[in-house]
């Protein structure tokens, strides 16, 4: 086992490595930017080094100075959460040159996989089925005019390195397909360091199924159900949870096993997740691969019972995987909501600041996972998720109740966040249904139901 682990990360998921490293009897080492410095994840670590100022592309993207940090602190593993560097190859491929070890797959399955475009063609070749789109990266808008223009409107631009809804963008036409691809290049470019694009068919108002996936050095792979990420805005996850509602067992045991053989196709290792695009008859395809653990991986940690960070940390240190894994079965249904520091009042807009008052919600089966508390300021530099809250219960019906109170306990003031939105999200009859799809969050506003001042 790991002697001290560098977490290469901020907030929310820099707090869940630390915890599961103290569990496990790991030291560790956080590292910073210059407004984080008050950060949660700063204070619980063993140790902390300052990395750079606020700007991601200055600190947390700056693999050369977590690197330096890593060996001035005697690191012999780092864990890069989600997001920034989390998918990046050749940072994979730099840690193994200095000796230390990178908790997450081997760098040919993140280049297999963690580039969305070349996932795709690796999906093909295993044989699940996938949405027309380009060959390969989309050059130039003129060559993404071609290809739109051939498999048909709508599509959507995705970026190869993107993630949490950046880099996308959906096109209807020339002009919108003109300024998406640039917008979206420009946007990735900026979040993860690299602006390539690619084109797809855009599959209008499906459910975004997600598998999560578990495996060893020793060959072993196994998944542990679906989640459900329909509830979006703006391509961003806003709520989750497993089960799916409109998921089969039949249709489970034929996507499961799709995924787990696609996993052992590329020689994956640790914890990733398979996204899937389904409609209502069941008909499924391949979207992407995200070669890490995702925002989300909670619900499936308190629907199963199991802790999907330790065992990355273990079965990056050469452990198989744990027996539990492999038996692995729901007990609870699980919902996630995602706190961002948002004005739903006013489209959504980012609102850092101070955090005046903070209390999280706490009670039988709610779990809150948040760097946030009172006189914490919220940097604008960025993503605006503050907290996450997990609700379980033996029923749908029983984890949305649960949830509906536990958004009703918390109380964060200084700053606007989206509580109120997800609040009348579990109210809504369609919802409760189990009836939406990728499109509902936007249909509600469409309609007018966005909150007024």
């Amino acid at each position: 086992m790991f002697n001290k682990v560098l977490i290469a990360n901020r907030g929310e998921i820099a707090l869940r490595v630390i915890r599961a490293c103290k569990e496990l009897g790991i030291k560790t080492l956080a590292v910073y930017s210059e407004p984080d410095v008050d950060s949660l994840h700063v204070q619980l670590a063993d140790e902390a080094i300052c990395i750079g100022p606020g700007p991601s592309n200055q600190s947390y993207l700056k693999i050369d100075r977590i690197i330096s940090a890593a060996e001035v602190g005697d690191c012999d593993a780092i864990h890069p959460g989600y997001g920034f560097l989390s998918e990046n190859a050749h940072f994979a491929d730099v840690c193994a040159s200095c000796n230390i070890k990178f908790i997450g797959p081997p760098s040919s399955a993140i280049r297999s996989m963690g580039d969305k475009n070349t996932a795709r063609a690796t999906a093909k070749r295993a044989g699940m089925p996938v949405t027309p789109g380009s060959e390969g990266i989309v050059e130039n808008e003129k060559d993404a005019l071609i290809i739109a223009r051939k498999i048909g409107y709508p599509v959507m631009i995705k970026a190869t390195a993107g993630g949490g809804g950046r880099g996308m963008r959906p096109a209807h036409n020339d002009g919108s397909l003109v300024a998406g691809f640039h917008a979206a290049s420009a946007e990735a470019e900026k979040a993860f360091g690299n602006g390539s694009v690619y084109i797809e068919k855009l599959i209008e108002n499906p459910h975004h199924i997600e598998f999560q996936i578990m495996a060893d050095m020793h060959g072993n792979v196994v998944h542990l159900g679906e989640r459900d990420c329909s509830m979006q805005r703006r391509n961003q996850k806003i709520i989750e949870e497993t089960a799916s509602p409109i998921m089969t067992a039949e249709i489970r045991q034929r996507m499961g096993d799709d995924c787990v053989r696609l996993a052992k196709e590329v020689g994956y290792v640790g914890a990733g997740t398979i996204e899937c695009l389904m409609n209502d008859t069941g008909d499924y395809y391949f979207m992407e691969m995200n070669t890490r653990i995702q925002v989300e991986h909670c619900i499936t940690e308190e629907a199963y019972g199991v802790d999907l960070v330790k065992e990355q940390i273990k079965v990056a240190s050469g452990e198989k995987l744990s027996h539990w894994m492999h038996n692995a079965t729901p007990k609870y249904h699980a919902i996630e909501c995602r706190i961002n520091a948002e004005d739903p009042f006013n489209n959504f807009q980012p609102s850092p600041g101070k955090i005046d008052l903070y209390y999280a919600p706490g009670g039988r089966g709610v779990r809150i996972d948040s760097h946030a508390y009172t006189g914490y300021t919220v940097p604008p530099y960025y993503d605006s998720m503050i907290a996450k809250v997990i609700a379980i219960g033996t029923t749908r019906e029983n984890a949305i109740f649960r949830m509906r109170r536990a958004l009703g306990e918390y109380i964060i003031r200084g700053v606007k966040t989206t509580i109120p939105f997800q609040q009348r999200i579990m109210h809504d009859p369609d919802f409760v249904r189990g009836k939406y799809h990728t499109g509902f969050v936007a249909k509600m506003l469409d309609a007018g139901q966005e909150f007024k001042k």
